[in-house]
Parts: structure tokens; sequence; C-alpha cells
């Protein structure tokens, strides 16, 4: 099996290092003393905290182990790695809404930096796949699953 490099910022990679060491350090005892607490309650075949409490453990070892192979398999985007030429994770664009004239700026990341309420796109997503390697001056057509999205690709910055 072939790993998948997980390009991310500095503060991406940051982020992530402090979650995991929060679920295995914070998280892990928590969820360990639920369980101990449920299992003071007796029957555990018909026990809810219990039940409860073990479904909260495996969560949280399946995040664990994700985040450990997203940080075994990630490496931080130098700046000098990011091409202002064509669009690439790790840049900053600037578009204009073909349809409403409207203009918007992303950020281009990794899926597990996206947040697109402060405007940072994975390069997974439709409009971050459409966008990848374009040049500025360039038209976009992006499918989504809410219709077909037109843009112009006005700028490409580093972040």
């Amino acid at each position: 099996m072939v790993k998948k490099e997980v390009i991310l910022s500095l503060e991406g990679m940051q982020r992530l290092e402090q979650e995991l060491n929060h679920l295995k350090t914070v998280r892990r005892q928590e969820v360990a003393d639920r369980i101990r607490q449920a299992r003071a309650f007796g029957d555990i075949s018909e026990n809810s905290e219990y039940e409860n409490a073990k479904n909260d453990q495996a969560f949280l070892e399946g995040r664990i182990i994700s985040l450990e192979k997203i940080l075994r398999n990630a490496r931080v985007l130098e700046e000098s790695e990011i091409s202002t030429e064509t669009v690439c994770v790790g840049c900053k664009v600037t578009l204009k809404d073909l349809g409403n004239g409207d203009l918007v700026d992303y950020t281009i990341v990794h899926s597990t930096e996206a947040d697109p309420a402060a405007a940072k796109i994975s390069d997974e997503s439709p409009v971050g796949q459409a966008l990848i390697g374009h040049r500025v001056g360039e038209t976009i057509t992006v499918r989504t699953p809410v219709g077909t999205f037109g843009y112009e690709l006005l700028a490409i910055n580093p972040r």
C-alpha cells in the first residue's frame, strides 16, 4: 500500500500534534474513568453507561490511530515551495464568481486543515480539485453537488 504524503502548514502540524497529545493524555484517562465507574454499577450486559463509554473509547482510539497515521506521513510545507505560477496546496487564490461578479479568496490546504468558515478549502474538495494547476487569467468550471459554477482566477499568492 502506497502511503500518501500529507502536506501541512506549520500551524496545521502543530494543531494535529496538540490534538493527539490531548487525546492520549487527557481524553484516554477520562474515558477509562467512565468505564471504571460504569463497571461499578454491576452487570455490564445491560449497562448503557458502560456501552456509551466503550463506544467513546473505540471512537477515541480510532481518532488517535488516524492522527498518528497523518502525522507519520506529514511534511511541513515550506514557503519557498508555494508556487505563484499555478495553483497548488499552500497558495492563496482570488477568484471572481462569474455568476454574480463577487470576489472570493481561498487558501488551498490539505483536507485535515480545511475550514470553509476561515476560507481554507481542501485540495480534495470540488473547488480545490478544479483549481489545482490553473494559472492567473484562466476560467475554471466547478461541478459541485449543488450545481456548476464558473470562476476567473485573478491572483495566486503565497499564504
